[in-house]
């Protein structure tokens, strides 16, 4: 027979509970043979007493013995929280299925009847053991993770307060630094240096503010916040703020909004979407190039667009757009490099929202992100 375990039989304790001496000897040897530690008991008492020293991994247990018999011990050892959860099979010559079922309720694992076949024996203790080994690595596996939890939590806090911060004020510093630095005044070269660090500025700003969002949202601590809002000053704002980026690459912004809209969404989260969305546009398109800024409205929800003339996206990235498991993500017109997470956390968002977001693209014209929100609140 193949009694060959997926675990170290020597880590392991079984207590064996038997009045009858002969039974005892024999499994001891059966299971000492295979390296398992033994302790022995010989009435329900002196097993009560073996659990709380020996600290047992499994309980073999006979059933019939003189004092507490072995249901009564199974159920005293289920009433403690310290020892409710060690495995019992029981041994047992009885085999009425009222035995069986006052067994299981008493708090059995498993049954062996007597007289036993030493096959049936080793593999039941060995399935037993194997559920305790899988569980021990749960319980491990478990634990690492939770450190992984926080040590990530950890590195968030540090993400959202010690580096956005600092970076956000960098940020400011540089855009005020190019609109009162021509280039005539600090030689070409020293603006380009200039005009560099600030694009590369804004990248991190945005990454680092994409990352922090994208994780809360994935582990359920970003919550969706609906109010009833209008939805054209935000975009007025999110236009404003990349006015002077696209005046630094030539690029004309051209806005076709209406005078209000109410919609019924997260407003931080939509401002986010098209944050992100007018990065976009802004990345792939080329110095002179026009970015164009819609938003129309049909029968339930509000439809927001931003086109750019850019380099377009081949029919092959398409199908690798906006999903997780590709990641996917490109350079733009100035070697600007994406994490691909700008484009998930706006689809994440606008799901959030009630809501969907999809693209058109032609490889060497442009392309066109798209997203609505609800006009009002939906039951």
């Amino acid at each position: 027979m193949d009694t060959s375990l997926d675990f170290n039989a020597a880590e392991y304790k079984i207590l064996i509970v038997d009045d009858v001496v002969s039974n005892v000897l024999l499994l001891k040897v059966l299971l000492k043979n295979l390296n398992y530690q033994i302790a022995t008991a010989n009435d329900g008492l002196q097993a009560l007493s073996a659990v709380e020293t020996e600290k047992p991994d499994l309980i073999l247990l006979d059933v019939m013995m003189p004092g507490l018999n072995g249901f009564e011990v199974a159920e005293k050892l289920k009433e403690n929280p310290e020892t409710r959860d060690i495995p019992i099979i029981f041994l047992t010559a009885l085999n009425a299925t009222s035995d069986v079922v006052r067994g299981f309720k008493a708090g059995a694992n498993d049954f062996i009847s007597k007289p036993f076949h030493k096959e049936e024996l080793l593999i039941r203790v060995s399935h037993q053991i194997s559920l305790i080994a899988a569980r021990r690595i749960i319980i491990r596996q478990t634990e690492e993770l939770q450190r992984t939890i926080s040590g990530r939590d950890k590195l968030y806090s540090v993400i959202a307060h010690d580096l956005r911060s600092p970076i956000g004020s960098i940020k400011m510093v540089l855009n005020m630094l190019l609109l009162n630095l021509p280039a005539s005044s600090i030689g070409k070269d020293m603006h380009e240096m200039l005009n560099m660090a600030n694009r590369m500025t804004e990248e991190v700003f945005s990454l680092l503010d994409n990352l922090l969002k994208w994780t809360k949202s994935q582990i359920g601590r970003l919550n969706v916040v609906y109010q009833q809002f209008d939805l054209v000053p935000i975009i007025q704002g999110v236009i404003e703020i990349f006015s002077i980026a696209a005046e630094l690459k030539n690029i004309r912004l051209r806005v076709e909004i209406p005078d209000t809209l109410e919609v019924y969404a997260d407003c931080d989260m939509m401002k986010t979407v098209i944050r992100n969305l007018i990065s976009n546009a802004m990345k792939f398109t080329p110095e002179g190039g026009d970015i164009t800024i819609r938003v129309r409205q049909d029968a339930q929800a509000a439809i927001v667009e931003a086109s750019d003339s850019g380099c377009g996206i081949s029919k092959e990235n398409q199908a690798k757009l906006m999903k997780p498991s590709t990641h996917f993500s490109t350079f733009g017109t100035k070697n600007e490099e994406g994490s691909g997470l700008g484009l998930l956390l706006c689809q994440d968002f606008a799901t959030k929202n009630g809501g969907r977001l999809w693209f058109e693209s032609e490889e060497g014209k442009g392309s066109t992100f798209s997203f609505s929100i609800p006009l009002q609140k939906t039951e």
